[in-house]
């Protein structure tokens, strides 16, 4: 009979735990407005915070959200680029070098998106845009 060993538990009366809460890595601006709302519900009523005090604080989490947005948009950006590059190279011959770092020559038949990431087809093979190493120019009539 095998033996699994068992992380140690503590037990609060009156809560439930819980194995499978992760810690969070970073705080949200969800967490920022916890923390704002219970530092105003736990002041001193006799010696209430100024809005002076308050306006950095505020100033803060509008630069937090700002920031967010701005890196969800240039991730958005990056990726619709990678598509266009990659959905110019239809129908272009292409050298593209595998991981046994063999090139490969051939032209682009196709692209495939996997998991958000455009895959060029070369010869019925799906190869990274970073694999690629060079583009050769169109035939002309």
């Amino acid at each position: 009979m095998a033996v699994e060993s068992v992380a140690p538990v503590t037990y609060i009366p009156g809560t439930q735990v819980s194995q499978d809460r992760v810690p969070s890595k970073s705080l949200t601006q969800n967490d920022f407005l916890k923390l704002l709302v219970a530092q105003m519900t736990q002041q001193d009523p006799l010696n209430p915070k100024s809005d002076i005090e308050m306006i950095p604080q505020m100033v803060s989490f509008t630069q937090l959200e700002q920031s967010k947005n701005m890196q969800a948009d240039i991730a958005s950006l990056r990726s619709q680029q990678e598509i266009l590059q990659a959905n110019s190279l239809l129908g272009r011959t292409v050298e593209i070098q595998d991981e046994s770092k063999a090139v490969i020559t051939g032209p682009v038949t196709a692209v495939q998106m996997e998991e958000g990431t455009p895959k060029l087809v070369v010869n019925g093979t799906k190869y990274a845009l970073s694999d690629l190493l060079s583009i050769k120019p169109p035939a002309t009539n």
